[in-house]
């Protein structure tokens, strides 16, 4: 056997003897996902005990996805809807368990798994200021339709052309428009408010801004927005070679609410504290 061989063969014996239990843990590219993210792999550490590598703010749902498929990290969070319209490329539905059904089908051949929902929905809401509601005494979508002048509405980039967004809801509601909406990048829905250079926002429903009193999420009477649902996706065979991950994981199923997804999103957009603080303050409340 010559030199190289053995050093090969020296330095893989000594890669396998010191190989350490790792998963890797990502998420999308805004601060609810990085939140996540931060609060899954503190929970592997500590009930797992062993090293978690962090692959957050990784981009769009389509580059989170490639990643977990292809196997670069071994689970993220995502979101029913999300899944269904943007990566199944099927129909929205309104119903959250035959949305994660669903999901969980059309995942399965690319050896994902869906896990039990986290316990929020972060589906689109429809947001205006608490004194124009007072004013105008809308609670409602409906209500918001009846209202003799037109709205002047506010949207991200995407809303326009979803097939849950913008069309459907003016038809389902028949709410109307001063004219086509003003586009936006998010972050500056709720400025835009603020100023009154919109009356009404396509926001989210657990945007971090949300936790500020002055505005108010116009309930959605007709349940047109489908579910939004968060859960941990992650690969089929990283279950397997980590026999206790999904225990560990399904711990934290049904423990986070709208309030409190809205809640911690608030601290790091709103009160601009690190999300690893508060990912670590939110598991040490139930801990």
């Amino acid at each position: 056997m010559d030199r190289t061989a053995i050093f090969v063969l020296i330095a893989s014996l000594a890669a396998g003897c010191s190989s350490t239990p790792r998963v890797v843990v990502g998420s999308k590219n805004f601060t609810e996902q990085v939140l996540l993210g931060e609060i899954v792999a503190r929970h592997i550490e500590r009930r797992l005990g062993f090293e978690v590598d962090r692959r957050l703010n990784l981009g769009g749902t389509m580059l989170a996805h490639e990643a977990v498929k292809g196997g670069s990290i071994d689970l993220y969070p995502e979101y029913t809807g999300t899944a269904l319209t943007a990566v199944l490329k099927q129909p929205a539905v309104k119903d959250a368990k035959a949305a994660l059904d669903r999901v969980r089908k059309g995942y399965r051949p690319w050896g994902l798994e869906w896990l039990p929902p986290l316990g929020f929905n972060n589906s689109f809401a429809m947001v205006v200021r608490v004194d124009s509601a007072r004013e105008e005494g809308v609670r409602t979508l409906s209500e918001a339709a009846r209202r003799p002048r037109p709205w002047r509405l506010g949207v991200g980039y995407e809303f326009t052309e979803r097939p849950d967004g913008l069309k459907g809801l003016v038809q389902t509601y028949g709410l109307r428009l001063t004219g086509p909406p003003v586009t936006m990048d998010l972050g500056l829905l709720y400025p835009a408010l603020q100023t009154k250079t919109i009356e009404m926002a396509a926001a989210n429903a657990t945007d971090g801004m949300l936790a500020r009193p002055e505005f108010v999420v116009l309930e959605d009477d007709k349940r047109y927005f489908p579910p939004y649902e968060c859960a941990i996706v992650v690969r089929h065979d990283s279950l397997e070679r980590y026999p206790r991950l999904r225990a560990v994981l399904a711990e934290l199923s049904g423990r986070i609410s709208d309030s409190a997804m809205r809640r911690m999103n608030g601290s790091v957009d709103v009160g601009h504290r690190p999300e690893r603080e508060v990912a670590r303050d939110f598991l040490n409340e139930w801990k």
